[in-house]
């Protein structure tokens, strides 16, 4: 049976402001848990039922302390409304300098606030091994429990860099080729395109800000054949970066 205080420190980090606190977040479920544990994440507490346990005893490495706990146990420290898994605490990765190069290819966000949107491109990053997302300050935090959860795992594969996105950009812009996603854009089916470079994805509701698309080298929109107003911005991002990968296993 967990404790009341460990139970209220996993429930204080459902919170930003804690999570900066402790440099440490919660991972619920066995899919997520079970890529937690093989990654260079450091652990504070696994938690996880016996059935958990003795299903997946051989994914535990070996100077891995966990204890074994009820199902309600895991509900109550966690946000899931079910979990018959496994509940971990890791502390928050420290991220080396991030450095770009023209050949590089990255997904950069300005001012994504969904969490599960969030959590989904970074799972299509995964998809398309991009490692690298660089997000607005604006943008939802990456150990958020909804963005961990979207991402099904992967956010043990992908690093995300905060920063002021538009100065950055500017930074980049005389040697990277920054690929702005927009309604007025270019069609993208009728573009030669390779993955490298940055592709920059907008907010749900408004898009790409006006700093941020002054710095964009090109508009790009994905061409529409219905009546749908818009697209969802983690669709909307795979259906480019698809594109932008065609080439790259021929």
């Amino acid at each position: 049976m967990l404790s009341k205080a460990v139970v209220k420190y996993a429930n204080s980090l459902q919170v930003k402001k804690y999570r900066n606190q402790h440099q440490a977040f919660v991972v619920e479920g066995a899919k997520s848990v079970l890529e937690l544990l093989q990654s260079d994440f450091e652990l504070q507490h696994v938690f996880v039922t016996e059935e958990f346990y003795q299903k997946h005893a051989k994914a535990f490495p070996k100077s891995t302390h966990y204890d074994v706990v009820t199902e309600q146990d895991l509900i109550k420290a966690g946000t899931f409304s079910s979990n018959n898994a496994a509940l971990a605490i890791a502390h928050m990765r420290r991220l080396p300098e991030l450095r770009f190069q023209p050949s590089d290819f990255a997904i950069a966000l300005d001012d994504i606030r969904d969490p599960g949107n969030l959590g989904t491109i970074i799972r299509i990053a995964d998809w398309y091994g991009i490692s690298t997302i660089v997000c607005s300050d604006t943008c939802a935090d990456f150990y958020n429990p909804k963005t961990i959860s979207a991402t099904m795992g992967s956010f043990t594969r992908v690093k995300a860099y905060y920063l002021d996105l538009a100065d950055w950009l500017g930074a980049q812009a005389k040697e990277v080729a920054i690929y702005g996603a927009s309604l007025e854009g270019d069609n993208i089916h009728r573009m030669q395109l390779k993955p490298q470079g940055i592709v920059v994805m907008g907010n749900e509701a408004n898009g790409l800000r006006p700093e941020v698309a002054q710095r964009v080298n090109r508009l790009i929109k994905i061409p529409a054949f219905g009546k749908a107003e818009s697209l969802n911005v983690a669709t909307a991002t795979a259906i480019i970066i698809d594109n932008f990968m065609r080439t790259a296993g021929l």
